[in-house]
C-alpha cells in the first residue's frame, strides 16, 4: 500500500475557536472534528503523515498556534501548517510571515472563492503573494471554476510563488458543468508554477453521490492535465462529508484511481509531489 500525504487536512476545534462561516454547514455547524477523531477514521489506510490546512477560523493567527501546540505531540503526524493569511492587508503582512517558521508554517491560503473577483488582483495582494514566494513558502489557491482565469492570472504575476489549486478547481460536478471547467484546467495546467490538489470533489456533487463512480471522471481530467509529478493529494475532511460521503470512502476512491497508474505515478500522487512542493518528508 503506497503510502498517502494528506496535505488538506482541516481540523475543527469549536472549543477553542470560532468558524463563523460553518452556520451555512450544518453537517459541521458546532461539531468537533479532532485529530483523535482523524486518527480513528484513517487508522489502517496507510496515511503516513499530514498537512493541516487553515479552517478560515474567525482568529485565524490562533489558529495556526493551535495547530503548532498539536504538532508538538510526538504522535501528531502533523507535519506543517499551511496557514491563513490577508495577501490584500499591507500592514503586518511581513511580520505574519516573519512567524511562520516559530509554527511550523510550509505555505498559506487565503480563501478567495467566496471574495469579490478583485480581491487577488491588487498590487498589494500580488506583492505579498510574492513575498510568500520569495521565502520558498508555497500559496494555495481555492477559486471557483468560473474565477480560473483569475486564478491564472495571479499565478502569471507571481512566477516566483510555487502555487497550489485546490480542489480540483472546484468543479460543478452537481451540474455536470464540464467544458469551462476542463478549459481552465487546461490553461492552468500550462503554469510550471501550479500543482494541483486532488481533494474537495467529494464536497461538489449532488447529495448522496459523494463515490467513485461520480468524481472519477474529474480526478482523472486533472491528472491528464497537469500530469501525476504535478498532483498531490488532500482528503479535505471534514468538509467532504457534507454531500454525504466520509473519509475512508475518499480514501478508498482516491486508492482505486491511484491503481490505474505505473508504480513511479502512484508514489508520485500519493506523496512525492507534496513532499517536493512544500518542502516535507514522510517519517520512515
Amino acid at each position: 500500500m503506497v503510502p498517502l500525504l494528506d496535505t488538506h487536512q482541516h481540523l475543527v476545534y469549536p472549543g477553542r475557536q470560532r468558524y463563523a462561516w460553518m452556520a451555512g454547514a450544518p453537517a459541521l455547524d458546532g461539531k468537533a472534528f479532532t485529530l483523535d477523531d482523524y486518527r480513528a477514521l484513517t487508522a489502517g489506510a496507510g496515511v503516513a503523515g499530514t498537512l493541516f490546512m487553515e479552517v478560515d477560523a474567525d482568529d485565524w493567527r490562533d489558529e495556526a498556534a493551535m495547530v503548532a501546540d498539536l504538532a508538538a505531540a510526538e504522535d501528531s503526524g502533523l507535519l506543517g501548517t499551511i496557514a491563513a493569511c490577508r495577501p490584500e492587508v499591507d500592514e503586518g503582512f511581513e511580520a505574519w510571515l516573519d512567524e511562520g517558521p516559530g509554527l511550523g508554517v510550509v505555505g498559506y491560503r487565503r480563501i478567495l472563492h467566496e471574495t469579490t473577483d478583485d480581491v487577488s488582483q491588487s498590487d498589494t495582494f500580488r506583492a505579498n503573494v510574492a513575498r510568500i514566494g520569495a521565502r520558498g513558502l508555497t500559496f494555495d489557491m481555492c477559486f471557483q471554476a468560473r474565477q480560473l482565469g483569475i486564478a491564472r492570472d495571479l499565478a502569471i504575476a507571481c512566477d516566483g510563488t510555487q502555487f497550489v489549486l485546490d480542489h480540483c478547481g472546484v468543479p460543478d460536478i452537481a451540474g455536470g458543468v464540464w467544458e469551462p471547467w476542463h478549459e481552465g484546467i487546461t490553461a492552468m495546467a500550462a503554469l510550471p508554477n501550479v500543482a494541483a490538489k486532488l481533494s474537495g470533489v467529494f464536497a461538489y456533487v449532488k447529495p448522496g453521490e459523494a463515490d467513485l463512480a461520480t468524481v472519477r471522471p474529474w480526478v482523472e481530467a486533472v491528472i491528464a492535465a497537469f500530469g501525476p509529478d504535478r498532483c498531490l493529494w488532500g482528503s479535505d475532511w471534514p468538509v467532504c462529508i457534507v454531500k454525504g460521503g466520509d473519509l475512508p470512502g475518499w480514501i478508498a476512491a482516491f486508492r482505486t484511481i491511484l491503481a490505474g497508474y505505473s508504480d513511479d505515478e502512484q508514489r508520485a500522487m500519493a506523496h512525492g509531489t507534496a513532499e517536493r512542493v512544500y518542502k516535507v518528508r514522510l517519517p520512515g
